[in-house]
C-alpha cells in the first residue's frame, strides 16, 4: 500500500516550486500523486517508493530538503 512521505524543501518563489513539480513529474510511472506547499515549504508525497528514493529525487533540484514524516492515507 502507498504511503504519504512528507518533506521539508527550502522554497523561495514560484520558481523554486515549479522545478519541485517538474522532477517529481519525471516519476510520474512510480509516484500516483503529490503536492508543493510554497507557503509552508512543504512536499507531501504519495507513492510505494521508500522515502530515501523521494528524498533524492527531490534533491535533484538542489533544494535543501529534509525527510519529515511517512504514513498511510491521503494528502
Amino acid at each position: 500500500m502507498a504511503q504519504v512521505h512528507k518533506y521539508r524543501v527550502k522554497m523561495t518563489c514560484e520558481g523554486c516550486s515549479g522545478a519541485v513539480e517538474k522532477v517529481l513529474n519525471k516519476h510520474k510511472d512510480k509516484i500516483e500523486t503529490f503536492n508543493v506547499n510554497l507557503a509552508e515549504q512543504q512536499v507531501k508525497v504519495r507513492t510505494n517508493l521508500p522515502a530515501d528514493e523521494v528524498l533524492e529525487i527531490i534533491k535533484k533540484t538542489g533544494k535543501e530538503t529534509e525527510h519529515i514524516s511517512s504514513s498511510q492515507g491521503d494528502l
